[in-house]
């Protein structure tokens, strides 16, 4: 049952939200303007009461974005996921349809799953050929300052992306559970922050080519090894041995064409994460608004 329901439209030329539906514990905040006047973006906050996620909460959420539209679906805080109640899950559902030449943004801060929380979630985009979309998915380990890390039980996260309809385009789950052999912490090892980027579709293209450049060039300076016979080769290489890098990242195409861009993430800090987005997602001002993650879109 659905708990959540929004339509974006072209009205007078402009994306405007023409129905909007939500009951508990879901709430959507659609100011009237977010960023510069010019810009034909709706922006629309989700929150939920008591500030997050309840166990055995189930929120199912539907988007439309109109052909031509421009829609951002972001938060305005972290999604915290409360501790499990005997074996009740959380779950989100959540599913969006795409227009002709519309742009859909998903960029939620992380998720913070609270010792031993059990949650899921599922999204599900339908895609025309020249839709576009941008989607962050990511978690962090948990309530650092009360010593939770990697303490949850149970999160799993689904996306899915059918074009034209039905055929899959992109299918992808990550799924972290406490083992009887090995906890999340101790596989995650330093690591605290893992995240998901996908950028989709011809109004992202510019944003693909600079983020993949930038992938190469952040991993091949945290991984670079000095060549033989250079000077303090020898200790060097040992101090590569002795120390990880503290942010991981990897970039791969999809799609036909190579018309989509995966970036994975893996970070010892949120803040090494934030100011990674903030980086590469700040040329779509002209199109958002706003630069997403700024302070001023939170």
């Amino acid at each position: 049952m659905e708990t959540g329901k929004v339509i974006v439209e072209k009205v007078r030329g402009k994306s405007t939200v023409t129905k909007s539906f939500s009951k508990y514990p879901l709430k959507f905040i659609i100011p009237r303007k977010v960023g510069s006047s010019e810009t034909d973006a709706v922006w629309i906050y989700t929150i939920t009461y008591g500030g997050g996620i309840v166990s055995g909460d189930s929120i199912v959420c539907d988007i439309t974005v109109g052909d031509g539209c421009t829609t951002v679906l972001t938060t305005q805080a972290s999604t915290k996921v409360y501790k499990a109640v005997g074996t009740k899950i959380s779950e989100q559902v959540f599913e969006a349809r795409i227009g002709s030449n519309a742009f859909l943004a998903v960029i939620p801060d992380p998720v913070t799953c609270f010792s031993t929380a059990k949650y899921t979630q599922k999204q599900v985009f339908k895609v025309m050929s020249d839709s576009s979309l941008l989607l962050v998915d990511w978690i962090t380990s948990g309530r650092h300052e009360r010593g939770e890390k990697w303490d949850f039980d149970l999160y799993r996260s689904t996306n899915d992306i059918f074009h034209n309809g039905d055929e899959p385009l992109f299918l992808d789950t990550i799924l972290l559970e406490q083992g009887t052999c090995a906890g999340i912490a101790e596989r995650m090892q330093d690591y605290q922050v893992i995240a998901m980027v996908i950028l989709l579709g011809p109004k992202l293209k510019h944003v693909q080519n600079q983020i993949q450049e930038d992938v190469k060039k952040i991993m091949s300076q945290s991984l670079h090894m000095p060549t033989i016979g250079s000077r303090q080769s020898s200790s060097r290489h040992n101090d590569h041995h002795l120390s990880k890098p503290s942010f991981l990242a990897s970039c791969s195409i999809f799609g036909p064409k190579g018309i989509g861009v995966v970036t994975r993430i893996a970070a010892m800090t949120t803040e090494s994460v934030y100011n990674f987005l903030q980086h590469q997602l700040s040329s779509m001002e002209p199109l958002l608004g706003i630069r997403p993650y700024s302070q001023a879109s939170q």
